[in-house]
């Protein structure tokens, strides 16, 4: 072999190398960037389109459909977020089952947007009470007077809850998420029934507890009865 051959033959050994480093490197960066991050939302809602279903897939960085597939417009709390290795964004929606963030809207319950309807009245209710109090109470019926409307507000908020056999399912997930306790606290989650502080509005009273759960159980699942079947399905609800 000449001097010529040779030096042809390292050049080209020399470039196979460094191409194969190069996209060795590439995957390396791919994979480096796939990473659980901050959770920007404590509930999504799925998307309508053509097809009628979004599907659901086993994980985020080597996805695969698991035959399961989620209803438009119904609503699924996020235990995780994270980034695949070409930066999209997926959510856990528990149990490793995870959902492309572009098959979502999300934002239906964040911390900018979101303010629960019944946190909503109960305030405005408050602050017609207070008007009118102003002008014909002491401040110390006026005390008496909200002190009597959280109780009417829990009363309410118990009524709400439907059939006796709803109730049931309510004390059941109650015990099971947080032992029956207001103030029992599990990272991001609040109270009795473990609400998201965003869902809550930053309003923790006994009062709004009921009537976000109520109103969270009521548009997700129809019941508590219904809310119980999931929950004992899957471990939560």
């Amino acid at each position: 072999m000449n001097l010529k051959a040779m030096l042809v033959k390292s050049f080209a050994v020399a470039a196979f190398t460094l191409s194969g480093a190069a996209l060795l490197n590439t995957v390396n960066m791919n994979a480096a960037h796939a990473a659980t991050i901050s959770n920007d939302v404590s509930v999504v809602t799925v998307k309508a389109n053509n097809l009628g279903y979004v599907t659901v897939y086993n994980n985020y960085a080597a996805p695969a459909a698991t035959g399961q597939t989620l209803k438009p417009n119904s609503h699924w709390k996020v235990i995780k977020t994270a980034l695949d290795g070409y930066g999209r964004k997926w959510y856990d929606l528990g149990k490793n089952q995870w959902v492309k963030a572009t098959d979502v809207a999300n934002g239906w319950y964040t911390s900018t947007t979101y303010v629960a309807p019944a946190a909503q009245t109960t305030q405005h209710t408050q602050q017609a009470n207070q008007n009118t109090q102003q002008n014909t109470q002491t401040t110390q019926q006026q005390t008496t007077t909200q002190t009597t409307q959280t109780s009417q507000n829990n009363t309410v908020a118990s009524q709400n809850t439907g059939s006796s056999g709803d109730a049931a399912a309510k004390a059941w997930i109650a015990n099971r998420e947080s032992g029956g306790s207001y103030t029992a606290r599990n990272g991001q989650y609040i109270g009795k029934y473990q609400l998201s502080s965003s869902m809550l509005n930053g309003n923790y009273s006994a009062a709004n507890q009921e009537q976000v759960a109520n109103n969270y159980v009521n548009s997700r699942y129809g019941s508590w009865s219904a809310a119980q079947s999931f929950w004992q399905a899957n471990g939560w609800y």
